[in-house]
């Protein structure tokens, strides 16, 4: 409790320097909101164009990428610390982190929470709606349940991803924009479904990147579409336990680098 009590206050103190500058916040999130709308016209152009796309409905893609973009709006705005990272290294302000009594991770997480990525997440959570009120979905506790859980699974999964981007600036110094193909770049792929992809393609984002766990596994069991990879129902209940997983692994990760941290030398 003292740790969530410190972290909102971490929150509080960066979400009132944003609130400094209204206008300067609004208009960030109303083109965050216009940014990423433009990418659900994309795909409703290929739809128009094509009807569907390897018999996937626009409905059904627009689940996947509500799901998919709420999970990442959340751990952009949240894990922006991390992001940030490389700064630390390169100014030698890690030292300082180092000789507080908390946890070097905990400090950088609440570095800085960037809240007008509620335009990302207001469009990807209308998209999933409007997604949803198009199928035929039979909702109980535990359906609502699991897409919750998908949710938070795919959060871990891509703030799992921003700790490992900074975790490598302990041997790299700088945070390594490679990591964005996985980010940003994973975004784009989890949007659509699994299945449309290549077979190489599909392995990468299942067993070295898990974001077909946290999305495409799940989201056939929200919606009831049988897979047509031939996943058995059971795996895409409990796929989702591996994006929390992934999370807990990449923290150990960071644990190591910080044991390899060997100061500026200045």
């Amino acid at each position: 409790m003292h740790l969530i009590k410190l972290y909102l206050k971490y929150a509080g103190a960066s979400i009132r320097s944003q609130m400094q500058y209204q206008s300067s916040f609004i208009m960030l999130s109303i083109g965050h909101f216009i940014g990423t709308i433009t990418e659900i016209f994309a795909i409703w152009f290929l739809f128009q164009r094509f009807g569907n796309l390897k018999n996937w409905k626009l409905a059904e893609v627009a689940v996947f990428y509500g799901i998919i973009h709420i999970s990442f709006a959340l751990a952009e705005s949240i894990g922006r610390g991390f992001d940030y990272f490389g700064r630390f290294i390169k100014t030698g302000d890690f030292d300082r982190l180092l000789l507080r009594p908390l946890g070097t991770a905990f400090q950088v997480a609440g570095q800085e929470i960037q809240l007008y990525r509620i335009g990302r997440l207001t469009q990807a959570t209308l998209v999933f709606f409007l997604g949803i009120n198009q199928l035929n979905i039979a909702w109980s506790l535990p359906r609502i349940g699991l897409t919750l859980v998908t949710i938070c699974s795919a959060f871990c999964l891509f703030y799992g991803l921003f700790v490992l981007q900074a975790t490598l600036a302990f041997w790299s110094t700088e945070t390594l924009e490679i990591m964005n193909t996985m980010t940003y770049g994973g975004t784009e792929t989890a949007q659509y479904p699994l299945s449309i992809y290549r077979k190489w393609f599909r392995r990468f984002f299942t067993f070295i990147v898990p974001l077909g766990s946290v999305s495409y596994f799940p989201t056939l069991a929200i919606i009831q579409k049988q897979d047509p990879l031939g996943s058995p129902i059971w795996f895409q209940w409990t796929s989702p336990l591996i994006g929390f997983v992934f999370l807990i692994l990449c923290f150990q990760f960071w644990k190591f680098g910080v044991r390899q941290y060997r100061s500026t030398g200045s």
